[in-house]
C-alpha cells in the first residue's frame, strides 16, 4: 500500500477589493473594560452587588416593612405575572435576584482574571446578555414601582412618620444605583453579541 504524505502548499491571500483596501481588514473587537473577564467588569459586578445588598439590608431592617401595605402589595400585576407568592415584595425579590446574579458573575470574573482567560465564547456572552437584561429590567421596574409608592406615601398621603419613608427612599435609591451599575454591563455584552 503506497500512501502519499500530506503536503502543505502555501496559498496566497486573495487580492483586496477596492472597499477593503480603504477600510482595512475586519478585526475582532478586543475586550473592553467592563466586559466579562476584565477588571472593569469585575468592578461593575461588585458595585451592582454592593448597591443591591445595601438596598436589601435597608428594606429588611425596617421594623414595620411587613406592615407597610403600600410596599407590600406595590406590584400585584407583576407578581401575578411572575407567579410569586402574595407575601413577597417585588423590590426585595428583584434586588435578591440582582444580588445572586451579580455575585455569581463576580465570581466568574475573578476566576477568569486569575487564570487569565478571556470570556468571549458566543454562548457565554449570550447567557450574560440575557441574564443582565432580565435582572436589570426587573430591578429597574421594582425601583420605579417603589419610588412611586414612596411618593404616594410621603407626598400624597402624608404618612411618612408612620412608614419610615427615609429608609424606603434609601432602599429605592440603592436599587436605582444597582441598575445604573448594571446598564454598562448589559450594553457592552449586547454590543459584543451584536458585533459577531
Amino acid at each position: 500500500m503506497n500512501a502519499s504524505r500530506p503536503a502543505v502548499h502555501p496559498v496566497e491571500a486573495p487580492p483586496l477589493t477596492e472597499g477593503e483596501a480603504h477600510n482595512g481588514p475586519r478585526v475582532r473587537m478586543k475586550n473592553l473594560q467592563g466586559m466579562p473577564g476584565t477588571r472593569g467588569g469585575l468592578i461593575l459586578r461588585l458595585c451592582q452587588f454592593f448597591f443591591a445588598v445595601v438596598s436589601l439590608y435597608v428594606m429588611a431592617s425596617t421594623s414595620d416593612f411587613h406592615e407597610a401595605t403600600a410596599f407590600w402589595y406595590s406590584s400585584l400585576l407583576l407578581r401575578l405575572i411572575l407567579l410569586c407568592y402574595s407575601h413577597e415584595d417585588y423590590l426585595v425579590l428583584a434586588v435578591s435576584l440582582q444580588v445572586l446574579w451579580s455575585l455569581s458573575l463576580a465570581i466568574v470574573d475573578i476566576y477568569a482574571l486569575l487564570v487569565r482567560r478571556s470570556l468571549t465564547n458566543y454562548i457565554v456572552i449570550r447567557l450574560f446578555t440575557i441574564g443582565d437584561g432580565i435582572t436589570s429590567t426587573l430591578t429597574f421596574a421594582a425601583a420605579c414601582a417603589s419610588a412611586g409608592i414612596t411618593v404616594l406615601i410621603g407626598s400624597d398621603l402624608n404618612k411618612c412618620a408612620v412608614n419610615h419613608c427615609a429608609r424606603f427612599e434609601t432602599a429605592t435609591a440603592m436599587a436605582f444605583l444597582s441598575w445604573f451599575a448594571m446598564s454598562p454591563s448589559f450594553l457592552l455584552n449586547f454590543w459584543s453579541l451584536a458585533s459577531r
